[in-house]
């Protein structure tokens, strides 16, 4: 039951850009919190007096070279008696302010890769935790220790309240809990990436994950209770002063409120991702989402927004669209909806949904206990009855249909997964015993998916299609020659024939393609280097360095190339020092772009990949710093040396080098807008995860499936939808 005052909204904070990625409560001034956000800044917010009851910005800090991911407040000292605030960032790393100061008092560098979760404890110490699977703790502006032993990113970090007891917890779906920089015990039970970490006490702890659930554990490692409510990814969660309460935000649109033991209460936002929340000093919950915006919400009525700026929050939240492939509305089939009168009859459950037919139109409802009503949160767009190639991720997996079950009126609602390829009486059998249901359900349930999948088949593939580079006929195994192409078809990117350019190691043409399902992935692995061949002499004497564009070409000839990449060492790393300084930001974009051509054209002959590999995080950290130019030639060289090295790096179990290749093209599509670029960096990204499971996991921890989701739907040109369909496939 709810509480006789449910939260509701304060205030909505404006000022952010982009997604706001972290939330603090601050120790001063009194009553402010720090957020921070993918526009690279974090903000300082302290309540006014004015009516609206809203927040004040008091300054705004900046320092980070990209995305700020996460912020902490380091407790007061006698140095800095208002304490300081920490912050990390996707350059690798953690600024540490003054409240009153723009710019960083000092950075912290060490993390090689992004740093997504911070935490403080006593006497100035801070626990990060990074994509680079380490957690490292800092004191004094130094790392005086890095935890080692997670095998995939640590997504959160948490100090507990007895010195020296820490605990990480990691996409590789574990919690380790360090003392004294050892690891004295792993937690296992989250199916899937553990992404948030929530003190209670000396003694116990909250966890969530991408798998939907929120555990309560004993530190001596058992857990003690599991919370379901969550529809989607839980990003975050932030506990009550009681020890007892807590809330969490989603990808499911939500902030849930628990009390209790139970979700006492269900707020949805306008926003698809809600990525953090923290408890505020009075007890109201500030939230920060993927629309920019700070909301907060009070359960004191005096601090509760006015009814004109609630009713405004309301009409923008009915005005959403849902699609019903998010999973958490069930199928919908338009002509079995009921109507408007639908909704006179009362919920029984905190944020239960109703969706209901009004014209050509399908509404979705949730029940507020605490108001009594069906309040309006969306639109729903799209149905069972229309094709889609949109996978609906159900505890951290991709699956056609997610159902929602209701075994008996009133109880807990239950999901039941199903892909088209499935066996529905399989897939039923495998829900009752799961869900410790009676067998006599099982002609019921699997009745239940045929009757709502119907004309749901898996898309084969047209007998002939264009070869995404070239335009000509492909090879699809099995096939024989492709319609329009002869035996050797066209290298995608150089245009020189080949026969086997897209061959797995130690097989025929796309080995083990059959069990994969991908017998028409032309895309990748991609192991061949790639290269820069055409030349316009009349431009090459318009250039500074005219002798640069000619030396990318004759890199690629095989005496060439192992004269100046390995006839002498020194003479190897001297040429590429000197290509990355040419590709230094404040250099000339001309000579940029010729850099990093000629860096591609290396990757032509052994020597010159044997160079660049062993001077990889050299040549890849230069050239992510080219990542914000807004240059078309400069991103497409760009991606293309992030693909060379994916090929070279393929079936490789160097995992550090395969993180900076899928950190370097995730950093690059976030302002890419070259569709050549795009879809190069999108087989760099599909060719490192290729028959590999760790760099498969390696890049759902690094949020790649939701990143590249968008271009699923790019159709010009179509080998970009295509591509990314493919590598989403091989990330399920």
């Amino acid at each position: 039951m709810a509480s006789p005052n449910s939260y509701k909204l304060s205030c909505s904070i404006p000022g952010h850009e982009m997604d706001v990625r972290g939330l603090s409560a601050a120790f001063f001034p009194d009553g402010a919190f720090v957020s921070v956000s993918r526009d690279r800044t974090g903000r300082v917010w302290v309540p006014n007096s004015s009516p609206d009851r809203g927040f004040t910005e008091m300054h705004c800090m900046t320092g980070h070279q990209n995305f700020v991911s996460c912020v902490c407040i380091i407790a007061p000292s006698d140095t800095y008696p208002r304490g300081l605030i920490a912050t990390g960032g996707n350059d690798h790393n953690i600024c540490v302010f003054t409240l009153d100061q723009p710019q960083p008092l000092f950075t912290l560098k060490g993390h090689k890769n992004t740093v997504c979760t911070l935490s403080s404890g006593k006497f100035g110490t801070l626990l990060s935790g990074s994509w680079d699977t380490t957690a490292k703790i800092w004191l004094n502006e130094k790392c005086m220790m890095t935890l080692q032993g997670h095998t995939a990113a640590v997504w959160a970090v948490v100090i507990l309240p007895e010195q020296g007891l820490m605990l990480s917890g990691s996409a590789d779906k574990t919690i380790k809990l360090w003392k004294a920089g050892h690891c004295e015990k792993t937690f296992t039970g989250h199916e899937d990436c553990v992404r948030g970490l929530a003190v209670v006490s000396d003694l116990e702890f909250f966890s969530c994950s991408n798998d939907t659930s929120i555990r309560r554990w004993l530190v001596t490692g058992e857990c003690v209770q599991v919370y379901y409510s969550h529809t989607n990814y839980i990003y975050s969660l932030a506990v009550f002063p009681n020890g007892q309460d807590f809330v969490s935000t989603g990808e499911d649109r939500t902030l849930r409120i628990w009390k209790q033991g139970e979700c006492q209460q269900t707020i949805r936002l306008p926003a698809q991702s809600v990525w953090c929340c923290c408890i505020l000093p009075n007890g109201d919950i500030a939230v920060g989402a993927s629309d920019g915006l700070i909301r907060v919400f009070t359960e004191v009525e005096d601090r509760m927004a006015s009814p004109q700026d609630l009713q405004a929050f309301e009409d923008e939240l009915s005005k959403t669209t849902i699609d019903p492939k998010t999973g958490d509305l069930g199928d919908i089939k338009m002509e079995d909806l009921p109507g408007r009168d639908h909704l006179d009859e009362p919920g029984n459950r905190e944020g239960q949904t109703r969706l209901i037919k009004e014209g050509q139109k399908v509404e979705a409802y949730q029940w507020s206990v605490a108001d009594s009503r069906w309040m309006k949160i969306g639109d729903v767009v799209g149905g069972s009855n229309q094709q889609t190639s949109k996978k609906v991720n159900y505890e951290g997996k991709e699956y056609d249909f997610v159902f929602t079950i209701d075994i008996n009126e009133g109880g807990p609602s239950m999901k039941l997964p199903y892909n088209v390829t499935d066996d529905p009486w399989l897939t039923a059998h495998n829900f009752l015993q799961k869900n410790e249901l009676s067998p006599m359900f099982l002609d019921q349930v699997a009745n239940f998916i045929i009757e709502n999948t119907k004309g749901h088949t898996l898309g084969a593939a047209p007998p002939s299609a264009a070869d995404p580079f070239t335009g000509t006929g492909r090879y699809i195994p099995g096939s024989g020659t492709p319609t329009g192409a002869p035996v050797g078809a066209a290298d995608p990117f150089t245009g020189v024939t080949f026969a086997c350019l897209l061959l797995f190691p130690g097989g025929g043409a796309y080995s083990s393609a059959a069990s994969r399902q991908t017998s028409t992935n032309i895309y990748f692995p991609k192991t061949d280097g790639v290269t820069f061949e055409q030349a316009n002499a009349t431009q090459i004497m318009d250039i500074v360095f005219p002798v640069l564009d000619i030396l990318r070409l004759a890199v690629r000839h095989p005496q060439v190339n192992e004269s100046l990449c390995g006839g002498d060492a020194d003479n190897g790393v001297a040429l590429c020092n000197h290509l990355l300084s040419l590709m230094k930001p404040q250099a000339r974009p001309a000579n940029q772009m010729l850099a990093l051509r000629t860096l591609c054209n290396c990757f032509s002959g052994w020597r010159g990949r044997a160079l660049l590999l062993a001077q990889r995080e050299a040549v890849l950290s230069h050239a992510a710093d080219l990542c914000s130019v807004c240059n078309k030639n400069i991103h497409i060289a760009l991606a293309t040396l992030v693909l060379n090295y994916a090929g070279s790096l393929h079936g490789q179990p160097d995992l550090e080098a395969k993180a900076q290749c899928l950190s370097v093209a995730s950093a690059a599509l976030e302002s890419v807008q070259d569709k050549e670029a795009v879809f190069r960096l999108l087989v760099a990204l599909g060719t490192t995860v290729a028959s590999d499971q760790t760099a498969q996991d390696l890049a759902k921890s690094l949020g790649v499936t939701s990143q590249i989701a968008k271009y699923t739907s790019v159709t010009d040109p179509a080998k970009v939808g295509e591509c990314c369909q493919l590598v989403l496939k091989e990330l399920q």
